[in-house]
């Protein structure tokens, strides 16, 4: 009786949190609040038409290396600070909402990582000069606008900079947010008053959790032998993708490793508000453990590198702590909604109603 009355009291509180969630309309609601703060020039500068190009190109490189489509979040007023981060807080769940933000705050703590080794002589005035040139900072972010937010008409909006890519496309009722991209560097500051700090804390230790949970036989089984990539592998500036599944089946795991995975999986899904996120869940939670599987490179202890990849015929999620380093830290991760990357599988089906109506 006690089971039923649980699962009973579950699906209730599943069901009252869904009717709070963020729809399309909350969220163009939102992004249009935040837009009435700017001024006609910056109008201009945010909004792009939907089919330009830049819209379905993503980048996680630092601005002073890479340009951004949009306006500079440095350059809006406190007003209009205040109305965007109140979109985050309406796309994003709680820990999302702090990870983006905290991404953002690292900029400039490994601002003064450097600045400070720099002062200590630590580093040399070429590399300091180098640097500096990146353009790290927490108002170094950029948001752009594709379309109409709330039209009946696709649209589409993005934040990006460094370690950050947020790539919503929205038509009617439906959104995909992805790909979706968080990096942190440093994983874990070491210096200054930040020191201990680790914005990415939970996908680095789920992740060894699971690999260390294994049995020897297991072990060899999901980790690859090769390489730590420099980056994961389905970084936007490499055309490879991953189209095999390696590494060892969810349905070879037992009851323990399996939650393992399941924590990994929700921490990624969990940055986003309830409705998308229990869409993702539900989908995770039907697909057949036999089609999941997890495979690891590299080294089974933190401060080392190492990689992870979770593969599925409905999502993919890539970690990497740092191939070209070799200190292991510094983190790039992913999720991605196969099939949907800039809503790629949302708007097929809309262009495809569109054509029937036109015919009809």
């Amino acid at each position: 009786m006690m089971r039923k009355t649980g699962l009973l009291i579950f699906v209730l509180l599943v069901g009252f949190t869904a009717v709070f969630a963020q729809t399309c309309q909350q969220i163009g609601e939102r992004l249009n609040q935040f837009l009435t703060t700017l001024s006609p020039e910056q109008i201009q500068q945010v909004s792009l038409n939907f089919e330009d190009s830049s819209r379905v190109k993503w980048t996680n490189l630092p601005v002073g290396m890479a340009k951004r489509p949009g306006i500079r979040y440095g350059d809006l007023s406190e007003s209009s600070k205040i109305q965007f981060h109140h979109l985050l807080i309406t796309l994003f769940s709680s820990q999302g909402y702090l990870k983006t933000t905290s991404i953002m705050k690292l900029d400039d703590i490994i601002n003064e990582v450097y600045e400070t080794a720099y002062q200590k002589k630590e580093i040399n005035d070429d590399l300091i000069a180098e640097l500096r040139a990146l353009n790290w900072g927490y108002g170094n972010y950029y948001i752009a606008v594709w379309g109409k937010p709330g039209d009946t008409n696709p649209w589409g909006f993005k934040f990006g900079g460094h370690h950050i890519s947020i790539n919503l496309s929205a038509v009617g009722d439906d959104l995909s947010v992805t790909p979706f991209f968080l990096g942190a560097d440093p994983a874990e500051v070491h210096t200054t008053e930040y020191a201990g700090l680790r914005v990415l804390s939970k996908e680095e230790d789920y992740g060894f959790q699971l690999i260390n949970a294994l049995s020897a036989k297991q072990q060899a089984i999901a980790t690859l032998s090769k390489g730590v990539p420099a980056d994961i592998i389905t970084n936007p500036n490499s055309e490879q993708r991953i189209t095999t599944y390696e590494g060892i089946k969810a349905s070879d795991l037992n009851p323990e490793q399996q939650e393992y995975l399941k924590y990994i999986v929700t921490e990624y899904i969990n940055n986003l508000e309830h409705e998308k996120a229990h869409e993702y869940l539900n989908k995770f939670y039907k697909t057949s453990l036999d089609s999941i599987y997890f495979a690891w490179i590299g080294s089974y202890i933190a401060q080392k590198a190492h990689y992870y990849v979770i593969n599925s015929p409905t999502f993919l999620i890539e970690y990497d702590n740092m191939g070209f380093q070799k200190n292991g830290n510094h983190i790039h991760s992913i999720w991605r909604e196969k099939g949907n990357d800039f809503g790629e599988d949302i708007l097929k089906e809309h262009y495809l109603e569109d054509k029937h109506s036109l015919s009809d």
